[in-house]
């Protein structure tokens, strides 16, 4: 009897040690997800876009009400890579998107900051979680079987995350018949896979420093996305322009070239002025800084 007494205990002890490295994970997961975000606030020159030098083409934020949001999310990217652990269906992860969003737009007083990273990074560190789960390194090949394995049925017959059926990236989806992040999802997120993280890891063996080659992402992502976004904002003329810009921007040579910085800068100026906001792209660059930490253990 002591014999089995004491064989019980050794396999709580195992299931207790294997529950907490899985929750270890997921907090790490969670870090990963909040740094790669910050990343990407912190970027500079972004057409449009908030950075910590300034508010781009935005009236109604400021880098200060991401890092409010930022906060916000530090529970909900913890508990939706758990979720994937679990490998939990849709419907589990949307309620803790919704939660989320709630959470993020009582931190900013209403603004919408990180809707579609909620999506997005969301749904890969779910992607992540089930391949830790399962021990298989969190290759690209692997994390886009596992979303179309698990997810992509339930995408294709569901809403998304969005709290309000009328979002803005709804409207422009059946109006310029783009597919958004949702559509992002459902196709594997090819975005992510083969733009921004060849772009970035093309940029890092040219010999460039981090923040370069997730600008080189970036501009590439500009350059293909038809960024919800920016059709909201300023329509398809508007769009055709700066996605064209990012093109010229790259083919003059990008972050590679001598005058890059002022070749952006001139971008962004002329996205601030026309209040054009590319937070899709922003959305995608910052999953593929996810994506690319994860792979390196960069937690």
């Amino acid at each position: 009897m002591p014999d089995i007494a004491l064989q019980s205990a050794g396999v709580a002890r195992c299931r207790t040690s294997a529950a907490d490295v899985d929750r270890a994970i997921a907090h790490r997961l969670a870090r990963t997800a909040l740094r790669s975000l910050y990343a990407e606030l912190v970027l500079y020159p972004k057409p449009g876009l908030v950075s910590l030098c300034d508010n781009g083409s935005h009236v109604d934020m400021t880098a200060e009400t991401f890092v409010r949001s930022l906060f916000s999310l530090r529970h909900y990217f913890a508990a939706v890579a758990a979720a994937g652990m679990r490998a939990a269906d849709m419907g589990a992860l949307r309620r803790l998107g919704i939660a989320s969003e709630a959470r993020m737009l009582e931190a900013t007083r209403g603004v919408n900051t990180h809707r579609g990273a909620i999506f997005t990074l969301g749904l890969l560190a779910a992607a992540a979680g089930v391949a830790w789960s399962r021990r298989r390194a969190p290759a690209d090949s692997t994390l886009r079987e596992i979303v179309a394995a698990h997810w992509r049925r339930d995408l294709l017959a569901v809403p998304a995350f969005a709290a309000a059926d009328c979002s803005h990236g709804r409207q422009v989806a059946a109006r310029y018949g783009v597919g958004g992040a949702r559509g992002e999802a459902i196709s594997g997120f090819p975005a992510v896979f083969d733009v921004a993280l060849p772009a970035m890891r093309f940029a890092r063996s040219r010999g460039v420093g981090e923040a370069r080659a997730q600008l080189h992402a970036f501009f590439a992502l500009l350059a293909h996305v038809d960024d919800t976004n920016v059709l909201y904002r300023g329509g398809s003329e508007a769009a055709a322009t700066l996605k064209q810009g990012a093109a010229d921007f790259i083919a003059a040579g990008s972050v590679f070239a001598d005058d890059w910085r002022r070749r952006a800068e001139m971008l962004h100026r002329w996205s601030s002025s026309r209040r054009l906001s590319p937070g899709g792209c922003a959305d995608l660059l910052a999953a593929a800084i996810f994506v690319d930490r994860w792979q390196h253990n960069e937690g």
